[in-house]
């Protein structure tokens, strides 16, 4: 199964066809784009999306014409931004679960791999940035967004496809319990983005995931009488 994640970045393409220089000059175009996109990643980390174009255009080092030539507003290249973020955590996650044999450990990975920032209240600002922008976003430009968040899915319906067929789950359809366990998963995450008591994390990812494996046909592991941990998975019924 070919991944979202697998394939360019869109909001690259979209701004590289926006030049009108784009037969000539496509890879640098693409590179310039790239930069505006680095410089507002940069500023995100910062200070969320309260930049303006003057500030991006400074950090970037280019002209306010250059930046227009490749995005036709902020909210544009904030959605490049938005989508970038996406790609490069969904790649992550796919190299992390790659080094991992089974393939439920892979789908417990993606379900709380994404909370890992919000631990210690580390990469708040992304995080938030990531919540706030979320539905706005997606009220003007909602195929990008979908494409962009399917990357993500991809990586739930791939592992769900394989721990079923090894008779380790039992997902009668794992594109749309794919579709499912990402949509509690971003819920989940924009509620802590905000969250005030960090602590929680951990005890609400793991009911999360014991959630989403009783939904897929598994069960945790029975806990021993001296150990109080879930160390691992058991096999579904």
């Amino acid at each position: 199964m070919t991944s979202a994640a697998d394939n360019g970045p869109a909001w690259l393409d979209r701004a590289a066809d926006r030049s009108p220089a784009v037969q000539r000059s496509r890879d640098r175009s693409a590179r310039r784009a790239a930069a505006l996109v680095d410089a507002a990643h940069r500023l995100m980390t910062r200070k969320g999306s309260a930049f303006t174009t003057q500030e991006l255009v400074k950090e970037a080092g280019v002209a306010l014409q250059t930046f227009y030539r490749h995005f036709a507003g902020k909210d544009q290249l904030l959605l490049a931004v938005f989508e970038r973020i996406i790609s490069e955590e969904a790649a992550r996650s796919a190299r992390a679960a790659r080094r991992l044999k089974d393939p439920v450990d892979r789908l417990r990975l993606h379900v709380t791999e994404p909370f890992t920032s919000l631990r210690g209240r580390r990469n708040t600002t992304q995080a938030r940035f990531m919540t706030a922008e979320h539905w706005r976003l997606y009220q003007l430009f909602p195929d990008e967004m979908n494409r962009a968040r399917q990357a993500y899915t991809d990586l739930i319906e791939q592992a769900l496809r394989t721990a079923t067929a090894a008779g380790r789950l039992s997902s009668t359809d794992p594109a749309k319990d794919a579709w499912l366990i990402n949509q509690l998963v971003t819920s989940a995450y924009h509620h802590f983005s905000f969250a005030e008591d960090p602590r929680r994390v951990d005890e609400i990812v793991d009911q999360l995931w014991t959630f989403c494996l009783a939904a897929v046909g598994g069960r945790p592991e029975v806990k021993g009488p001296t150990d109080g941990r879930r160390e691992g998975l058991s096999q579904g019924p």
